[in-house]
């Protein structure tokens, strides 16, 4: 059986980018989430301090590596207890995301993911032989027979491309349900470290517990404490500036990640001893991570009102890496018409058929094409 794959999505961007360079000041490119600030100094001298890199690295990681990301979880992510035989390194987030149906076997099987969501979780099923279920509610699954119930569901919080946050009761719902219909769940949730949320609203959510963060899956007030099932997935990219490192993780229910970790050694699916010791390092530090943040947040108090100046709407958007916006129109409509002010962004297109009037406006720009792109906006109102 051939595998059929959709079209790379940004490869259809080239006309409105060519159109957006011929800008007399420059593009201003806010259609990829790519970081472009430094990769911190303590991250590449570990990086360094490592490359006598002679032998293979461990699939699994450092037993230091995996006990570093259980802490993370505890200290960060509100999750005490975290099992480190339930840790893995990955080669990013996006490959775990591509492969993770068919390193569980899901061949034949529904696999369910967001209806507005990053590409890869369709992608990841097509390449597992399984079949591709974008939901918005769980109701959107039922009812089932043995053959349409989804082997794994993905939810993505905060999301790409939205920057919607699920709250406890909503992650509580999907495992309930989850459990009850024998799927496993996995969580994306690579853009946690950056909230933009209210202080009153994330310590309504917190309830007491004393996390005021994006809610992971693994929460006890979301499983009560048990793991099984529950697989979360973790990008230092964004928070880090380690698009480049390729250094993620995967992590919850010890019995599936032993299941991914026996195919991975065969198929030679390690991270390199180098970035195990960088993505170490960063890990331990919580310093540099506020500091990126704030620097996002001073590109996002830059570009945010300026969007609405010039007539957008940004809907959700209350984490993460972008504002989701619309200004009324088909996506490729307000596509091209930025393209003409220099400015080029993603169509709501690329993440689903049910995003065809929004665009996503990444935060990812230098702070000087940042400030280019919100004049020209103010200026040029669309």
């Amino acid at each position: 059986m051939s595998l059929t794959l959709p079209d790379f999505p940004w490869d259809t961007l080239a006309a409105a980018k060519a159109r957006a360079v011929e800008h007399p000041g420059g593009i201003v490119d806010l259609s990829v989430g790519t970081p472009v600030d430094p990769t911190p100094t303590l991250i590449r001298e570990a990086l360094a301090g490592a490359s006598d890199a002679h032998g293979y690295p461990q699939t699994w990681g450092t037993p230091d590596l995996r006990e570093a990301v259980s802490a993370w979880f505890e200290r960060r992510r509100g999750v005490p207890g975290l099992d480190p035989d339930g840790v893995m390194p990955t080669i990013g987030s996006k490959e775990l995301v591509a492969w993770l149906p068919t390193l569980l076997g899901l061949r034949g099987r529904p696999v369910a993911f967001p209806a507005v969501a990053y590409p890869t979780y369709d992608v990841g099923a097509r390449i597992a032989g399984a079949t591709p279920v974008p939901f918005e509610g769980l109701a959107e699954l039922g009812p089932m027979t043995e053959a349409t119930r989804p082997g794994l569901i993905w939810i993505n919080s905060p999301s790409n491309p939205t920057g919607k946050v699920l709250g406890i009761p909503h992650l509580r719902k999907v495992v309930d349900w989850a459990r009850a219909n024998g799927a496993i769940v996995a969580s994306d949730e690579c853009y946690a470290e950056i909230d933009w949320r209210d202080p009153a609203e994330r310590l309504d959510q917190a309830g007491g517990s004393g996390h005021t963060g994006v809610p992971s899956l693994l929460d006890p007030r979301v499983c009560d404490g048990d793991h099984t099932g529950l697989l979360v997935c973790y990008s230092l990219s964004k928070q880090s500036n380690l698009a480049g490192y390729r250094a993620a993780f995967v992590a919850g229910d010890p019995a599936l990640v032993s299941q991914l970790l026996e195919v991975r050694k065969h198929a030679g699916m390690m991270m390199p001893w180098p970035v195990q010791r960088a993505m170490l390092a960063a890990l331990r530090d919580d310093t540099h991570v506020a500091a990126q943040v704030e620097i996002y947040r001073r590109r996002r108090e830059t570009l945010l009102p300026a969007i609405k100046a010039a007539g957008g709407r940004v809907d959700d958007s209350r984490a993460g890496l972008y504002l989701w916006t619309t200004f009324g129109k088909n996506a490729l409509t307000t596509v091209d018409a930025l393209a003409e002010r220099g400015i080029l962004v993603a169509p709501g297109t690329f993440y689903g058929p049910r995003s065809a009037e929004h665009v996503r406006i990444a935060l990812t720009a230098p702070d000087e094409r940042i400030e280019a792109g919100a004049a020209r906006l103010r200026e040029r109102p669309l």
